[in-house]
């Protein structure tokens, strides 16, 4: 069921490769966060402000063909690279994957440990509202589908 979610893991596992030292590993995820996209003003929102990261966050869901989909904008580089990480294994999957499929390649990178406690904290919301929006879409179609 999620190895989509497993191969994006591995994925991600071998962009940090390079990095044998915690300051490649925070070059690596703020070049990721400087790729990102720009956020639509239009959604930058109230709403969408993730509660719980030290800068200002906002992530934006949307359910496109039973897959939900993430976009996201920082005013830190670190949490958009954070960000960044999760969304590219994420994005794309189904409600059910992003519920059921562990975060282990944060681990498995040491990027917890090399974060501070408030940027942990940070990380840890954002997978956090990924799945609390993935359990909003989840329901609503489980309640149109009925």
């Amino acid at each position: 069921m999620f190895s989509s979610c497993l191969l994006k893991q591995r994925e991600v596992k071998t962009l940090f490769n390079a990095c044998v030292s915690e300051e490649k590993k925070y070059e690596k995820i703020i070049e990721l966060g400087r790729e990102l996209p720009l956020l639509d003003p239009a959604y930058q929102t109230p709403e969408n402000i993730v509660k719980g990261c030290q800068s200002t966050m906002y992530l934006r869901s949307f359910m496109q063909e039973g897959k939900v989909f993430f976009q996201a904008q920082s005013d830190a580089l670190i949490s958009a690279g954070l960000a960044a990480i999760l969304m590219l294994v994420y994005s794309g999957e189904t409600p059910e994957t992003i519920l059921k499929c562990s975060p282990d390649y944060l681990e498995e990178l040491g990027i917890n440990a090399s974060l501070t406690p408030n940027r942990a904290n940070g990380l840890y919301s954002i997978h956090l509202r990924m799945k609390q929006d993935a359990l909003k879409f989840l329901l609503q179609s489980q309640v149109s589908s009925t």
